[in-house]
């Protein structure tokens, strides 16, 4: 029975020594400082690393997290200057730079802080606009950490950095600023749509001019060489009229070539009736005893070549005054078509040069033509002779 009694009191002995030891040593991780009291009262702060304590003596009051900490406290209702309730959620950043003044100068720092976070916040959002708030938010951030830093600078605390993590309008506000940014957007649209269909007015009209310049100096060109070929054209006929020096029978002969051209356009409004006409009528005797001339050399005497030569001419003679005679008639019916129906839509008129009229043409037309025989018969009735 005494051994019993013996063996319980060595137990209690040991596990008091255990448990003394156990209070004795105090280890301290990294980042960590534990305050001490000591009887009641602050003794010292314990380092990291192994601490010793007398045990029932020392005590442990507080171990203090000297890493940076992060704490979001939850939306607050704040009121802007211009009577609009917006909801703000913030966030904050603080480490502990003294633990002895963390925990004897103020019994709960982190509600310290919430609390007067949120009094900042108040009176900083009070003073500005919904919008200054919304587009300042970094001056509202330098502001409540500058305020809150130095209210708990004496509390051992060092407020690093001060976040507003969301500001919160009311359902009626977020509506109206929808719509006021979609309609600054599609005003923005609409400018630059403008802008492109501006530029592309612009190249279109840079480009037709370009256009235009290219256009106008191919013409130029064009009608330049036209000009010039023309004018090489006329310049070569004029030198070589000039060479074969014609006489006035050839002139008058190709004359009355040309009238039955004249007269040959059936949408001819206006009809030209030579004055001269009788007068390129008369001279076909002379340029066919002209030709006929032509046909022997002087003093040799050839008979068949003056017969044949004198029947071509009489041909060619007797169609050249058929044609006149036709062109003349045709000019002279128009004539009389235009004296009737003058003054009538559409009508241009006749135009009959100065000193001949519609009678004198239709005379001329009504003239009872000349044989051509006749007339070679005279030119070359000398020449027989001979």
């Amino acid at each position: 029975m005494g051994e019993a009694i013996l063996l319980v009191l060595a137990g209690l002995v040991v596990l008091f020594v255990v448990i003394t030891l156990m209070r004795s040593v105090r280890v301290v991780p990294q980042q960590r400082m534990d305050v001490v009291e000591r009887l009641g009262k602050y003794h010292r702060t314990l380092q990291p690393g192994l601490n010793l304590l007398v045990p029932f003596v020392d005590a442990v009051r507080t171990k203090v997290d000297m890493r940076e900490q992060v704490v979001s406290f939850p939306p607050q209702p704040v009121i802007t200057s211009d009577n609009l309730v917006v909801s703000i959620d913030t966030v904050l950043y603080f480490k502990v730079v003294d633990p002895v003044r963390a925990t004897y100068e103020i019994a709960n720092f982190l509600q310290a802080i919430e609390q007067l976070t949120v009094t900042t916040l108040r009176n900083v959002i009070g003073s500005v606009d919904l919008e200054k708030a919304l587009t300042s938010r970094d001056e509202i951030n330098r502001h409540l950490s500058g305020v809150l830093d130095e209210t708990t600078g004496r509390w051992g605390i060092k407020v690093t950095r001060v976040e507003l993590k969301a500001i919160e309008p009311p359902p009626s506000i977020r509506d109206s600023m929808e719509k006021q940014m979609r309609a600054e957007r599609d005003r923005r649209a609409v400018i630059l749509q403008a802008e492109g269909h501006k530029q592309a007015q612009i190249l279109t009209a840079e480009g037709e001019k370009q256009a235009a310049v290219l256009r106008a100096e191919g013409d130029r060109v064009s009608r330049i060489l036209t000009a010039e070929g023309q004018a090489k054209a006329i310049q070569t006929v004029f030198d070589a009229i000039h060479t074969a020096d014609p006489n006035p029978q050839v002139l008058a002969y190709q004359y009355m070539q040309t009238l039955p051209q004249i007269a040959a356009g059936q949408a001819s409004k206006v009809w030209i009736v030579p004055a001269e006409l009788t007068k390129a009528l008369e001279g076909i005797g002379g340029a066919l005893g002209g030709l006929s001339g032509m046909g022997v050399a002087p003093g040799v005497e050839r008979p068949e070549v003056h017969a044949a030569v004198g029947r071509d001419m009489a041909k060619a003679a007797e169609e050249a005054a058929e044609e006149a005679r036709a062109a003349a008639s045709s000019a002279a019916d128009a004539a009389r078509e235009a004296s009737i129906s003058v003054g009538g839509p559409g009508d241009v008129g006749t135009v009959t040069p100065a000193g001949s009229s519609v009678e004198e043409t239709q005379q001329i037309a009504a003239a009872p033509s000349t044989p051509a025989s006749s007339l070679l018969d005279d030119e070359t009735r000398p020449i027989q002779r001979g």
